[in-house]
C-alpha cells in the first residue's frame, strides 16, 4: 500500500483493515510473525503512544480497545530505536513517548525463589517476569521517580503503572550481586536489582 493511502485515511478504521489484513497472515495462530518481515519503509504516520498508554491517531484518542489491541499486534522496535506498525508489504513509523505498552496488572505467585511476577498489559499481553522477559528499573527526573519496564516481545518493553509500581517494590528484599548490598525483586528464578540498598536507605531518610 502506497504512503499516500495511509496518510489519507480519515480515522483509525481505514488502517485497521490493513492491520487485519496482516493479522490474516497468522492463520489466527498468535501474534502476526513480524520480526520475520522486512517490508519497505514507508513513511510515518501521526499515530502516537503516550505515556499513560493513550494511543492517538491524527490528534484524536482510539476509543476503542480492540482497534488498539489489534494495532499492537504489528509493532515493531527496530535497531534504530524506533518503533513502527509492520505488514508483510509495508512499514511506518510512529511515535512513542516512553513505552508502547503498560502493565496494568501484576499477579505473584509462589515466594523467594519460587515466585512468579506476572503482568497483564493494557493490550491484554500476559508476561511472567524472568529470563526471557527481564525487568529493569530507572530513576530518572529530580524527584528521583522509579520506573519499572517489562520485556513483553522483541524489543517492546511495558511500562509498569504507578499502582503496579507499589505493589512490585513491596515485595523487593535486600540481595548481594557482585559484592553489593541490592534491593531487588525475584521472579522466574531470576533476581532483577532495583537500586543499590544503601541509596534505598538515604531515600527511607
Amino acid at each position: 500500500m502506497a504512503t499516500s493511502e495511509f496518510r489519507d485515511s480519515g480515522d483509525a478504521a481505514g488502517l485497521a483493515a490493513l492491520i487485519s489484513r496482516a493479522a490474516a497472515e497468522t492463520g489466527g495462530r498468535g501474534l502476526p510473525p513480524v520480526e520475520r518481515w522486512n517490508p519497505p519503509f514507508c513513511g510515518d504516520i501521526d499515530m502516537e503512544i503516550r505515556a499513560d498508554g493513550t494511543w492517538f491517531y491524527l490528534g484524536t484518542p482510539i476509543g476503542r480497545a480492540p482497534l488498539v489491541r489489534l494495532f499492537s499486534t504489528v509493532l515493531r522496535k527496530d535497531e534504530d530505536g524506533r518503533t513502527y506498525l509492520v505488514t508483510p508489504v509495508e512499514k511506518v513509523g510512529i511515535r512513542v513517548v516512553d513505552a508502547p505498552f503498560l502493565a496494568v496488572e501484576m499477579d505473584a505467585g509462589g515466594a523467594g525463589e519460587e515466585r512468579v511476577l506476572t503482568f497483564r498489559t493494557n493490550v491484554g499481553d500476559v508476561v511472567a517476569a524472568g529470563p526471557e522477559h527481564p525487568l529493569r528499573f530507572v530513576i530518572e527526573g529530580g524527584n528521583a521517580e522509579l520506573k519499572p519496564y517489562l520485556l513483553v516481545r522483541g524489543r517492546l518493553e511495558a511500562l509498569v503503572s504507578r499502582a503496579v509500581m507499589y505493589e512490585l517494590v513491596a515485595l523487593g528484599e535486600t540481595v548481594e550481586i557482585d559484592g553489593v548490598e541490592m534491593f531487588a525483586v525475584r521472579s522466574g528464578g531470576m533476581v532483577f536489582p532495583i537500586m543499590p540498598a544503601a541509596e534505598l536507605d538515604a531515600l527511607s531518610r
